[in-house]
């Protein structure tokens, strides 16, 4: 999920070598969310949603706090209370999501998923008052015409997809909370009580279940491979990556996400037909047009 922040500072030249490195981290982290769909929806199929979730974000957040113990030793109530009013959004992001997934193909996931990109302006305009251009009307239009497309080929729009697009919505709340709030805290903190936010939060949902360990090689690859590397190491990626580069051009680059998705989806033995291929790329379509819209020009690699 992206930290985008609209305010732009002064350009500033930066090292090639360091901004190509910052942009093939990117890549690669966002390659990861993608590629994490296929692997989360088999191993919920071994254990509940919840609790693989607690186990998960329990992990990575031991992980962020262990590698600064000090983290929360200067917050103050008010940046408190924004990180946690984040993290409940992201707790039920995650949440929909992963139990969308249950009823859901990963590729279907990863491309409803990948609408908050063009959510996130709809809301931004009431919300933080920052208008949105004409292409990002026509990228409604387009992303529309897309999942309708998804749809004739008969995958019909029932419980998972609904479930994923309430955790899309959730996973737009919280991104615009980072526009409005990330510039004034600092950004490993608001990371780390959101991962722990949403572990309380999963920890919570999975105690009806119990907290029975897996017993699976696979669970236990799962809940290992998301909490290091789809959740800790990316949030520390993202965070030094988003110092120097815009997040108009993250942005950009997170829009990969549901093409990562679907193209493992398909390497895993998931099949789609053309319908759903082409609305696949509707909605890709309507991602980029949001992205690289008028304003995306104004802002491509500064320091804030």
């Amino acid at each position: 999920m992206t930290n985008r922040s609209d305010e732009i500072s002064p350009k500033v030249t930066l090292p090639r070598p360091k901004t190509t490195l910052g942009v093939a981290l990117l890549m690669l982290i966002t390659a990861g969310w993608g590629s994490s769909f296929l692997l989360v929806k088999d191993v919920v199929a071994q254990m509940p949603a919840m609790r693989f979730l607690s186990f998960r974000f329990v992990l990575a957040a031991l992980i962020l706090v262990a590698l600064r113990p000090n983290v929360f030793r200067s917050l103050s109530r008010k940046s408190a209370a924004r990180a946690v009013a984040l993290g409940l959004c992201l707790a039920g992001g995650y949440m929909f999501q992963t139990i969308g997934l249950q009823h859901t193909s990963a590729a279907i996931s990863g491309f409803i998923t990948g609408l908050t990109v063009v959510f996130t302006p709809l809301f931004a305009w009431p919300l933080l008052r920052q208008r949105f251009s004409g292409s990002t009307l026509v990228a409604v239009a387009v992303a529309t015409g897309g999942l309708a497309l998804m749809s004739l080929r008969g995958v019909s729009f029932g419980l998972g997809e609904v479930l994923t697009l309430l955790g899309a919505l959730f996973y737009t709340f919280q991104i615009v909370g980072l526009g409005a709030w990330s510039a004034d805290e600092d950004p490993y903190t608001l990371a780390v009580i959101q991962l722990v936010t949403v572990a309380v939060c999963c920890t919570i949902g999975a105690a009806p279940s119990g907290f029975a360990l897996p017993h699976t090689e696979l669970a236990w690859f799962g809940i290992v491979a998301t909490a290091v590397v789809a959740t800790a190491v990316a949030f520390i990626v993202q965070a030094w990556a988003q110092s120097f580069i815009s997040p108009t051009r993250a942005a950009i680059i997170f829009t990969l996400e549901p093409a990562f998705a679907g193209l493992v989806a398909y390497l895993g033995g998931e099949r789609f037909g053309w319908p759903v291929f082409v609305g696949g790329l509707l909605v890709l379509a309507s991602m980029f047009l949001v992205e690289t819209g008028p304003r995306a020009s104004q802002d491509l690699d500064v320091v804030h």
